[in-house]
């Protein structure tokens, strides 16, 4: 978890019951709840931005991709030339 000030503040109400879940679980831990419910929700958030940026494909695409990569005749299109000039001219 990244360290420096603290000085963003989170506030929600929930049930009295999901609290004492989230309080028993920080406990079994031996963290305060404030240190459970941070550290619980940055990894959530983390996976949840992981999985946004992955994309799975199935078997026929996944061969389909791998084929275009293994073609040695195979040429960019003008939509992956303008990409890849985009590309550059934004990140060098």
């Amino acid at each position: 978890m990244a360290t420096g000030a603290r000085d963003a503040r989170l506030n929600f109400r929930l049930p009295a019951d999901l609290k004492e879940v989230i309080e028993e679980a920080a406990a079994t831990l031996g963290q305060s709840v404030s240190d459970f419910a941070v550290s619980t929700l940055v990894r959530q958030a983390r996976t949840v931005i992981e999985q946004r940026n992955v994309t799975v494909l199935g078997d026929r695409d996944r061969d389909r991709f791998i084929a275009l990569l293994d073609d040695a005749e195979a040429r960019p299109n003008p939509a992956l030339l303008k990409a890849a000039k985009r590309y550059k001219k934004h990140l060098g």
